[in-house]
């Protein structure tokens, strides 16, 4: 018994050494928890009940102020655990100063120090939070955005066309090539048969001429196929580039503008009439850079809604004029709707590469 009470007694008297330094603990304690708060934001920040836990993470969080250092180790007892607030009076001769604030004044402390932390991470996660905690506004711009929605909207029903399209070019293309090899067939019966000679000489030239105007058809629905895939994956994909600029930088503007806005509401000593200024430039260089891509994706939508409609006109009347035309069996409206769009056919035998491959 008396070994075991020396032994905790041994335990509680154990000295913080330099190593151990307490400011130093406290210190890693705090970026403990900042590093704790950055993998939730970073795990949970897309979803909307992980917002909700980092707002009260942020505001109703564990002060820092109470955590404890455990000084007789792994598995200590809790009479070995020294609270950081009896260091930190031992070592600070302020803590009259810290008594005597608030729980709320506490409280408020904690959140600005937490949301500084977050706002060291980077501008972009700054902005995210800035905006959906409701710390700033944002700017919207009703009009420009209902275009956008239109234009997502409008991109992925071509998409769907496009690989309908697709899905019929190859199920045709096997159609083809099945009845080429059943051309060839009833030829060499034909040869090989003196009393179904004429049967399947029929059948054989019936197959080889519809083999020919499907690929014919095949040179046409390629060319809608090629066609709708350069207005969706380039035309389309390059507006949409510039208008996730233009989102980007109506972040950056709101985030500003709200820093500028929070500096206006304060005190007007000489610090912060620099740091207003400083901001006052940031935010101007922010407005012309929003305004600049706003009138961009203006201009890019414009252009892009006229381009679709002459693009759109051509290729379905292609479409529709080809695909009546081979069901028609009428093979020379089928060649001439080829020319009309100047399509051309790659001569027999040169299947390599194919033009599927090329897709």
């Amino acid at each position: 018994m008396a070994d075991s009470m020396m032994s905790k007694a041994a335990t509680m008297e154990i000295p913080i050494s330099s190593n151990g330094d307490s400011r130093n603990l406290a210190e890693d304690d705090s970026l403990e928890q900042a590093a704790k708060i950055q993998w939730s934001l970073r795990e949970k920040v897309g979803s909307p009940a992980g917002l909700r836990d980092l707002q009260q993470v942020m505001v109703s969080g564990p002060n820092l102020n109470e955590t404890s250092i455990v000084s007789g180790g792994y598995g200590g007892t809790t009479e070995g655990i020294i609270p950081t607030s009896s260091i930190k009076g031992s070592n600070m001769h302020h803590t009259s100063s810290n008594s005597s604030m608030t729980a709320e004044e506490a409280t408020k402390g904690i959140a600005v120090e937490k949301f500084d932390i977050m706002k060291k991470w980077g501008l972009n996660t700054y902005k995210m939070i800035s905006e959906r905690f409701g710390r700033g506004s944002r700017t919207v711009d009703l009009e420009l955005e209902a275009q956008i929605e239109v234009l997502r909207e409008t991109k992925r029903k071509y998409e769907n066309v496009l690989h309908l399209a697709r899905a019929l070019t190859n199920h045709f293309y096997s159609m083809v090539q099945t009845q080429h090899a059943l051309g060839d067939t009833f030829a060499d019966l034909s040869q090989k048969s003196p009393e179904l000679r004429d049967e399947f000489g029929y059948n054989a030239e019936t197959q080889k001429l519809l083999c020919k105007n499907g690929e014919t058809l095949l040179g046409a629905i390629n060319f809608f196929v090629s066609s709708i895939n350069t207005l969706v994956n380039k035309t389309m994909e390059d507006t949409l580039m510039t208008i996730k600029m233009y989102e980007n930088a109506r972040l950056e503007f709101d985030a500003y503008r709200a820093d500028l806005e929070e500096l206006n509401m304060g005190p007007r000593d000489a610090v912060t009439m620099a740091r207003i200024e400083a901001a006052q430039q940031q935010y101007q260089i922010h407005k012309d850079k929003y305004e600049r891509l706003r009138n961009d994706v203006t201009i890019k939508l414009k252009f892009l809604e006229e381009n679709k409609v002459k693009v759109m006109h051509k290729q379905l009347l292609l479409f529709h004029n080809a695909i009546s035309a081979y069901f028609a069996g009428n093979q020379q409206q089928l060649e001439q709707t080829l020319k009309q769009f100047n399509i051309k056919l790659k001569p027999p035998g040169a299947d390599k590469p194919s033009w599927l491959e090329e897709q």
